[in-house]
């Protein structure tokens, strides 16, 4: 993939088409021509026009190439105005307003003839509409005694558009439950703007309670082993993972779950200010997007949830989990700051066992979109060799 990508929904992607095009650990090289980019404003300006397909549209403040000067928008028509807009996606508007451009393709559950899984919706919460879509793997031997792994899975979109029963999510877990034998739970959780955040973190917590704590769903009760739990995500799910550990470490009420295991795919992480070979792009769409997603977020994008490296952020050594896989694709422009989570965590003091995996020459969840690709199959391999212990 040419450009640098941020993926919001399985396959969908927001393309920034002026970032840069090497892997994160070349960018440094090329430091002094990204920053001439153009500016993009974290005010979500109309005014901004920006290359590539992000860009910036005031419907009513028109151009006026006849020399007159501009129209003064009535309010009405200002908050009509188009922010952002990703095609296909979505459109935001100077109201708050989100149109999602595209038709989610959800896949009904069942017996998954290509994988032998078997899948089935639970609601949670029938209030909020939040619900879980459970994975079976097909059991090798006698009910009674196989005990699967449970591992709780959170969706990536942005917190903006995405779900559990998405077509490609839904595909691309059931090759997971497959192929590392594991009862998934599948979190189908609040989107912002109409729920801003912590709705999505909340909703991951509660699903992650059920499926742990409670039980109370017979194919967990019958088939799962919740004393090997793990959590796994990708893009803003790996974000909710890393939330979910930080919750698990500073429950004080008894009721925490032990998680053996968390798997970040290609995690979202964020702030205020490009690091070391992350392109600024990356850093301040991501920083757009999360203040749409967090309004009310301290710090903006340097809110700990979104930048667990910020000052002041809780200390990584602290993490509710005993393992950890890191995965990053290197032309994406979330590299660097997924690598400097990883080198952060180890140097933490953190007493669990942290692992890396870099995919040379992909871009971001590029698992999703293209899951029978060398690399696709070399990141599932490492996924099930890490949940066996390996």
């Amino acid at each position: 993939m040419p450009f640098f990508s941020m993926a919001i929904r399985s396959g969908a992607n927001i393309w920034a088409g002026w970032a840069a095009t090497q892997p994160y650990r070349r960018l440094a090289a090329h430091r002094r021509s990204l920053l001439q980019l153009p500016y993009l404003s974290f005010r979500f300006s109309p005014q901004i026009k920006c290359p590539g397909v992000w860009r910036s549209r005031a419907r009513s403040s028109t151009s006026h190439d006849n020399g007159a000067p501009p129209v003064t928008a009535t309010e009405p028509e200002a908050q009509d105005e188009v922010l952002l807009e990703s095609p296909a996606q979505f459109r935001i508007y100077k109201s708050g307003k989100i149109d999602r451009l595209n038709e989610r393709t959800l896949s009904p559950t069942g017996l998954d003839e290509a994988t032998g899984v078997t899948s089935k919706d639970v609601v949670l919460d029938a209030d909020t509409g939040v619900s879980v879509r459970l994975y079976l793997p097909m059991l090798k031997e006698p009910a009674a005694s196989t005990k699967l792994p449970v591992l709780v899975y959170f969706h990536g979109g942005a917190f903006l558009i995405g779900s559990a029963g998405d077509a490609t999510y839904h595909s691309y877990v059931n090759a997971l439950a497959a192929a590392a034998g594991v009862l998934v739970v599948s979190a189908d959780y609040r989107l912002a703007p109409e729920h801003p955040l912590p709705a999505a973190y909340d909703d991951s917590w509660a699903a992650l309670q059920w499926a742990a704590v409670s039980a109370q769903d017979d194919w967990i009760t019958q088939y799962g082993d919740t004393s090997r739990l793990f959590l796994a995500g990708d893009s803003a799910g790996a974000n909710i993972v890393h939330d979910m550990l930080m919750r698990a470490a500073s429950d004080n009420d008894g009721g925490e779950p032990r998680i053996e295991g968390a798997i970040l795919l290609h995690p979202w992480f964020s702030g205020s200010t490009a690091i070391e070979g992350e392109p600024p792009a990356a850093a301040m769409i991501t920083g757009m997007l999360w203040s749409y997603a967090c309004p009310g977020a301290v710090g903006g994008a340097d809110d700990p949830r979104m930048n667990p490296l910020a000052p002041g952020a809780p200390a990584l050594e602290k993490l509710g989990c005993v393992r950890m896989l890191v995965t990053a694709g290197l032309k994406d422009g979330l590299a660097a700051r997924d690598r400097a989570y990883y080198d952060a965590l180890v140097a933490s003091g953190w007493r669990g066992d942290a692992a890396w995996l870099e995919s040379e020459g992909e871009g971001h969840v590029f698992f999703l979109e293209k899951p029978g690709c060398e690399n696709a199959k070399q990141l599932m391999d490492r996924v099930v060799a890490f949940i066996a212990g390996s």
